[in-house]
């Protein structure tokens, strides 16, 4: 979640603007003008839960359908994120009360639930499941009211108002389940100025919906399809009785409330956050005790290899210099090509495709161009621009081929096309035929993923390997040192310069650069809210380069040191060590923050965290292997070699 006051101070700092925007975005779709009485469509979305996982399409439930059933046309973001839009029976018309109607006939005759059907709502309300609907594209919300004082005395007290996104199907109270069949719409519209001669138009800039749970005898309703709703608190709500037919109304009433909010500003009230404060002090803190610990690094870092770099290069006293141990005696292996050098190459090149297409997705968004009224854009983006960057990772990955003295570039290309996008697209194959076989709308449906398949081998790969053709023609990387024919043999090493004592040592920094980013970024993913925090996030991105950069040559540093050259592969996984954390805290945040207890809902965390965690390992690997990569050969080029 955010708002205007968090994130957009972010971007005028960073884009050096000076000009105060207030409510500043680039909206997705342009206002809709509404006359009196003009119809304004209710549109259904999904059911979503944070406790399965499992989006569902709104009519896989028995409620009220129109005379015809009209999916719109989606993008593929509102696909792969389980959309299914819908049309639906409420007719909402602008700047016209509704007292009470019911839905699904004009008589008087109540709704008969089957036993299956009853047994179907139940399980769904057990299950803490949502209705996401829209009108003029945008979101419902339930409105939260909480006191921030909680003193004794009313008159101080202070309503802290938030907003839930869609409303609860139903509760459960005392081992009994009740639905909400009565929906109170509270629509807000903006009145926009025009000239006298002019007719008003209106413009709708908030969704909000009282839920209720009135059960049959208490609704009373006439032959016309007009209802009346009980009065005060006497009413019981509707309990569906899973073992048994139920009979209901489902009934709907509508009220509008004229706004000062103007039509720009009306995403606002989405992205309110309720802890602003502390994602402001907790982000700043991460700034400075990482530019603290990096200020530190970069200066021990910087005096020892000048020390290094002046003794080396004395040139009075050969017999002494040659006996003096460090890095300068591995200069002729250092640059020795690592084993497997085409899967490593392959890796980098898929790590440098993510780095550019995260860079400007996340940059773009941070400019409002990918605002949540544009449905589905910031993933239809992200998919497309990782396609289009293969041409950049085809480029590097074949450049550094070629470094490491690689021949087979037509097979290095292929490797580089395939091997990470196999491996997501492997396990998000797997994951589907579960989601499939559970009836959900979360389900890529074939001809999208036959669509997916399509930009694969039709976009990505003929990219790369154009990229890796040109990246394998270019001179390859100069190396300052030749490498010696002979490997020289590599002394024991202390317990210290283990491998994964160096992931667990080298992760900590990045991680805790954006610990913080990460609870926000898993709450909007799992429990369904909001994330729009794009100024923060390109902030700790910087960080988190910088951070593994840093880190990274300080490990690389050690290693030669300690006179082990075989670095390449070592610094890669090191570089990458901040995953094992983001593992770590994801296994975390499922005990500690998620309810989720069946096998199909675990499945699917636990898949779609293990393609994070390659992800981000893949992207700060490649960040501290070239920062190794550039500072091992500024190092070397620096002294005076025999």
């Amino acid at each position: 979640l955010s708002s205007k006051q968090d994130w957009f101070p972010w971007s005028l700092l960073l884009l050096s603007l000076t000009c105060d925007t207030g409510a500043f975005y680039v909206p997705g779709v342009a206002p809709i003008n509404f006359h009196q009485n003009d119809p304004v469509e209710i549109k259904a979305v999904k059911l979503t839960s944070s406790r399965t996982q499992l989006p569902y399409e709104y009519y896989s439930l028995p409620f009220c359908q129109p005379s015809k059933i009209t999916y719109k046309a989606e993008n593929l973001g509102e696909v792969l994120r389980g959309d299914r839009i819908v049309n639906t029976p409420f007719q909402v018309f602008m700047n016209s009360e509704k007292k009470c109607e019911v839905l699904c006939s004009q008589s008087n005759k109540p709704v008969t639930l089957t036993v299956e059907q009853s047994r179907l709502v139940a399980e769904r309300i057990t299950e803490d499941y949502y209705v996401h609907l829209i009108a003029d594209n945008l979101p419902v919300a339930t409105r939260l009211e909480l006191y921030s004082n909680r003193d004794g005395d009313d008159k101080k007290k202070e309503k802290d108002v938030q907003f839930e996104h869609g409303y609860r199907l139903g509760f459960t109270d005392v081992n009994k389940i009740y639905l909400h069949n009565h929906l109170s719409f509270i629509l807000y519209y903006h009145r926009e100025d025009l000239e006298e001669d002019q007719e008003h138009t209106y413009r709708v800039v908030r969704f909000e919906v009282i839920p209720q749970s009135i059960r049959l005898e208490d609704l009373k309703a006439d032959e016309k399809g007009s209802c009346t709703l009980p009065e005060g608190t006497n009413s019981s709500p509707q309990e569906i009785d899973p073992t048994k037919e139920n009979q209901l109304y489902f009934t709907y009433s509508v009220h509008w409330e004229e706004s000062d909010i103007k039509w720009a500003s009306r995403w606002d009230t989405y992205l309110t956050m309720s802890d602003v404060q502390i994602h402001w002090f907790s982000i700043i803190n991460s700034v400075v005790v990482v530019f603290f610990l990096s200020g530190i690094l970069s200066m021990i870092i910087i005096r020892t290899l000048r020390k290094d770099i002046a003794n080396y290069n004395k040139e009075d006293d050969i017999e002494d210099t040659m006996e003096e141990s460090g890095w300068k005696l591995v200069h002729g292996d250092v640059f020795r090509p690592p084993q497997y050098p085409m899967i490593l190459s392959s890796l980098l090149g898929s790590g440098i495709q993510l780095f550019c297409m995260i860079l400007i997705v996340i940059f773009v968004a941070m400019l409002g161009m990918l605002s949540p009224s544009s449905r589905g854009a910031l993933m239809t983006t992200a998919c497309f621009l990782f396609m289009f960057m293969g041409v950049f990772g085809g480029f590097s990955a074949g450049r550094l081929y070629r470094t490491l003295k690689g021949h087979r570039w037509k097979k290095g290309a292929f490797c580089t096309a395939t091997l990470y996008p196999g491996v997501v697209f492997g396990i998000c194959f797997v994951l589907n035929c579960f989601i499939w076989g559970k009836h959900s709308s979360g389900a890529v449906p074939f001809p999208t993923m036959v669509a997916l398949l399509c930009m694969w081998f039709g976009i990505s790969l003929p990219l790369v390997y154009l990229g890796y053709y040109f990246g394998f023609r270019k001179q390859p990387y100069d190396n300052p040192v030749r490498t010696n024919q002979i490997p020289r043999q590599i002394p024991e090493q202390r317990w210290y310069m283990n491998r994964f004592v160096g992931i667990l040592m080298a992760g900590i920094l990045p991680f805790g650069a954006m610990f913080i980013e990460l609870f926000f970024i898993f709450s909007a993913i799992w429990e369904n809210q909001f994330y729009y925090l794009f100024g923060f996030l390109f902030l700790v991105f910087i960080i988190l380069v910088v951070s593994c950069s840093q880190i990274s040559i300080v490990m690389v540093y050690f290693q030669l040191c300690a006179e082990d050259y075989r670095w390449w592969w070592r610094n890669f996984l090191v570089s990458g060590g901040s995953a094992f954390y983001v593992l770590v805290y994801a296994i975390f945040y499922f005990v500690n923050k998620l309810d989720i207890v069946e096998f199909i809902p675990s499945l699917l965390y636990f898949g779609y965290t293990a393609l994070m965690v390659l992800s981000f390992w893949l992207l700060t690997g490649t960040i501290g292997f070239y920062a190794a990569y550039m500072f091992v050969r500024k190092i070397y080029a620096a002294v005076k070699i025999d």
